[in-house]
């Protein structure tokens, strides 16, 4: 019998019937690492980009909001760092006390 042909499963056999989950839920090796590192994921979009590959601060500050950045970048104390290669995110640097750090 298919998968799709399968009656739905229902909470209570959820837990207990494994096979009754579609093929994509099933086979899952949780204890494993992920295929899907941050390097990995980087060196993907420098590739795809054609960006060269630059260091990463030491110390990112993140910025949910954007106000440090906003603030920072219009004090000329932030610099858009154009080797960042994220495709959701855009990295500022700061220094600070001969620190630089990042901003996201």
């Amino acid at each position: 019998m298919c998968w799709r042909n399968r009656p739905r499963p229902t909470r209570a056999t959820l837990s207990t019937k494994l096979t009754d989950l579609p093929p994509i839920l099933e086979e899952k090796h949780y204890g494993e690492a992920s295929t899907f590192t941050p390097q990995n994921l980087l060196r993907e979009a420098r590739r795809q980009k054609a960006i060269a590959e630059a260091d990463v601060p030491a110390v990112c500050v993140l910025d949910p909001d954007g106000d440090l950045v906003r603030r920072l970048y219009s004090n000329g104390q932030a610099r858009l760092d154009r080797s960042w290669s994220c495709y959701h995110t855009q990295l500022y640097r700061v220094s600070q006390a001969g620190l630089e750090l990042g901003n996201l």
